[in-house]
């Protein structure tokens, strides 16, 4: 059984693709409920944002496992599941982990060191530990996944990445025009990294705000949160984009769109200065804009070139580099644990030995006084420790290393060990965590 990812997001899929697919909190119960039913899927849980959709699930196979969820991701969304497939991203045993480590320190986030979503994660799991989809493996890869992303915030200055780009693209602006004082902002997208550049411009002094989003309510409580804060904001109709960009001075484009959103012949005909920050991953300006004259665009790959760096590209390397060794340390962890029945079994085996051993010498010399057989029997069970502690602690350690599962597999062969009886001391644990003692 390995843990597999199947997911979408603003960088894989259209925005209509993207809502299509969402999860929303009551339908969580119902496709966790089709997910867990799948035969090849022992368990489950759902990360449904805004600009992600994520399926974690615990399967016998990997292509079973995958064409399962994705059948129950496109039942729910009412498409053909071929139709899917194409903005699909897929992780894998290791690689699931690894994702899902990044996802909780905000390294996949559209704004990178968000720590909302860890809110998001404890969310997922505790809809689908309520729909009874969680079990040990879920339960321990999501607790890791947690403490993991609490890490990376409390060592690093990650939460400072996305605001340091924003500075970054308004440092440009103002270089260009002067200053920001006074001037009309045009936001092409609500967002976390909408909300951020909102906040920058209002610091800034900015004479009006714009936002054009795709959901418009999106927009208007971008707008409201921007009016109490005393700043000029309406919010429009992405429709509306075109006439907007004629009247703005300086434009952040953050949709999370896969497709280009500002075209470049929306801003041919500038007479005036324009400075269009582009913060889409992928971009949402179209590239032939930055050769317009009276246009300056400044992108996201330029941007983070810049602050490689700097203290914020400095602290994300450091964050990765932090989530890599948790990677590694819990993957070891797994790799030990799965040695742990085949040690159990063989300490029993032992054990068994040791006692009819003990009962062949009670036949043959019945008259040996308890206190003795009490002494016989203590060395006879140290001798038997001592000789088990070496090989099943260094089993152990060599486990814990890459391709160390082979070890617990020769254990079982030179010991002549039932090759059932680890499957069965590792079911009973399961049990365990799955009820009352998790």
């Amino acid at each position: 059984m390995s843990v597999l990812v199947v997911g979408l997001s603003h960088r894989t899929a259209p925005v209509p693709v993207l809502e299509r697919v969402t999860v929303a909190e009551p339908n969580l119960p119902k496709v966790l409920g089709q997910l867990l039913a799948a035969p090849s899927v022992s368990e489950a849980m759902v990360l449904s944002t805004c600009n992600r959709v994520e399926v974690y699930a615990v399967v016998e196979s990997f292509h079973g496992g995958m064409s399962e969820v994705v059948d129950v991701l496109a039942q729910h969304a009412q498409v053909d599941p071929q139709s899917l497939y194409e903005h699909f991203y897929v992780h894998y045993a290791a690689a699931a982990v690894e994702h899902l480590f990044s996802v909780a320190a905000g390294l996949d986030s559209m704004v990178v060191g968000e720590s909302q979503i860890l809110g998001q994660l404890r969310g997922a799991y505790a809809a689908a530990d309520e729909a009874g989809t969680v079990g040990k493996t879920v339960h321990e890869l999501t607790q890791n996944a947690l403490r993991v992303g609490k890490r990376v915030h409390a060592e690093t200055g990650i939460d400072h990445a996305g605001a340091s780009v924003v500075s970054e693209a308004l440092g440009d602006a103002e270089a260009e025009l002067g200053t920001l004082v006074g001037k009309r902002a045009l936001l092409v997208g609500a967002g976390a990294m909408g909300g951020l550049a909102a906040a920058h411009l209002r610091r800034a002094g900015i004479g009006e705000v714009v936002i054009a989003n795709r959901t418009q309510a999106n927009g208007v409580r971008l707008a409201t949160s921007l009016q109490s804060e005393g700043v000029p904001a309406t919010a429009v109709d992405l429709s509306a984009l075109a006439g907007e960009l004629d009247l703005a001075d300086i434009v952040f484009a953050c949709t999370g769109s896969v497709d280009t959103v500002v075209r470049a012949d929306m801003i041919s005909t500038r007479t005036s200065p324009l400075v269009v920050c582009d913060l889409g991953l992928p971009k949402d300006v179209d590239p032939a804009a930055a050769e317009l004259p009276n246009v300056r665009v400044v992108d996201l790959e330029t941007l983070q070139r810049r602050l490689s760096d700097a203290p914020a590209g400095q602290d994300a390397r450091m964050a990765a580099q932090l989530v890599a060794d948790e990677v590694k340390a819990y993957l070891a962890s797994q790799r030990s644990a799965e040695v742990t029945p085949t040690v159990t079994a063989l300490r029993k085996r032992a054990a068994e030995v040791v006692d009819a051993e003990l009962l062949r010498l009670d036949s043959r010399l019945p008259e040996l006084d308890p206190a003795t057989r009490g002494e016989l029997a203590k060395t006879v069970r140290r001798v038997v420790d001592k000789l088990l502690h070496t090989p099943t602690v260094r089993v152990k350690e060599l486990a814990s290393s890459p391709g160390g599962t082979g070890y617990a597999e020769a254990l079982r062969e030179l010991f002549g060990l039932d090759p059932q009886t680890p499957g069965t001391v590792s079911q009973t644990k399961k049990s365990s965590v799955d009820g009352e003692t998790r």
